[in-house]
């Protein structure tokens, strides 16, 4: 499951680590109630929202955000190439 904030789409802003958390809690919780607790510990969570290499790290110590759904960055190799070793290092 894919969460972006709406008001994050092509804006350049990203959510906080704390917010896009108590999201992703929710979303993980809401999978929870409707398909049981098997479900909700397998279904992969991913943040996206202006995802930058500095947000990576932030959104790496988001216990419920198992991965990150990168727009533009994701076209410049270098910002892309941080995003992924920023997000996975914290994540062993």
């Amino acid at each position: 499951i894919a969460y972006e904030p709406v008001w994050a789409i092509g804006t350049g802003q990203v959510c906080d680590e704390k917010e896009a958390e108590k999201i992703a809690t929710n979303i993980r919780g809401l999978v929870q109630s409707l398909y049981g607790e098997k479900a909700a510990e397998a279904v992969h969570i991913l943040y996206g929202g202006s995802v930058t290499a500095k947000s990576s790290k932030e959104m790496k110590k988001a216990k419920n955000i198992d991965g990150l759904l990168v727009g533009g960055a994701s076209l410049d190799h270098k910002e892309f190439t941080a995003i992924v070793k920023n997000f996975t290092d914290s994540k062993k």
